[in-house]
């Protein structure tokens, strides 16, 4: 298990250049170790993130630097395809608030726990923009087309009971067990077939935009490569024997 923390909590871990940076390489690093079997994100002090560092960003638009225009393109985008495609299990354990970009990465993890205090807001209409960080995709498809265009017209903050009665959020807990709750569920899904978790991300990714067709074709290519792993046949082995399987992720 790998925990990611967002460490700017002066500035409520809003997202400077070098922090996109540091984030994206180390969701790389994340991906590509096969020591990492589940990722916890959230955020140091009182916020998960604040989204973009608007400070940075209108100093560089005043100097006339284009990084800004580019940023979703360079940054924002790699970012949640990681997220998104990141084989193996990744929680957000949202500690306050989370807004913009933040929220956003919050959506693209596959499993979210928020504190008490957290809310989420899409501010994005605030300053003149639209969304990014992949909310327009991952957003509706967690509280449908309706509520997710009320949250990015109105910007209005969703706090943390709202956000699980509308299933935003997985699981709500009192600020001070958030930490220990996400890093308990991390390590059991961790301990678990890794290989089978990452075939069922793929599979209801191709299913979320395909057909009936498309969904089944998928079903059929990732079933099938979880049936010649290590973990299927022992966890078989294990039911038949009435013993407690052991996984190892291959």
């Amino acid at each position: 298990m790998r925990t990611l923390t967002f460490n700017r909590p002066e500035s409520f871990n809003a997202f400077t250049v070098t922090l996109k940076e540091a984030f994206l390489a180390a969701l790389q690093q994340a991906a590509a170790d096969e020591s990492v079997r589940a990722v916890v994100i959230t955020g140091a002090g009182r916020a998960f993130c604040a989204g973009q560092d608007l400070k940075e960003h209108i100093g560089l638009l005043q100097a006339g630097d284009p990084a800004p225009l580019h940023t979703v393109e360079k940054h924002y985008n790699p970012i949640v395809r990681e997220l998104i495609g990141m084989p193996k299990p990744v929680i957000a354990a949202v500690n306050g608030s989370a807004a913009g970009a933040g929220a956003s990465f919050a959506y693209a993890a596959d499993l979210r726990i928020a504190g008490q205090s957290a809310k989420f807001l899409m501010a994005f209409a605030n300053v003149g923009l639209t969304a990014d960080s992949g909310a327009s995709y991952t957003l509706p498809r967690l509280i449908g087309h309706g509520r997710a265009m009320e949250m990015m017209l109105l910007a209005q903050p969703v706090g943390a009971e709202e956000a699980l009665r509308v299933g935003m959020v997985n699981q709500v807990v009192p600020d001070a067990e958030l930490q220990a709750t996400a890093h308990l569920l991390a390590a059991k899904l961790a301990a678990g077939p890794t290989t089978a978790y990452a075939k069922i991300k793929e599979a209801l990714a191709a299913a979320a935009d395909g057909t009936l067709e498309d969904a089944l074709e998928a079903e059929r290519r990732t079933q099938a490569d979880c049936g010649a792993t290590e973990d299927h046949r022992e966890a078989v082995d294990a039911f038949v024997n009435k013993r407690a399987p052991k996984f190892s992720g291959r």
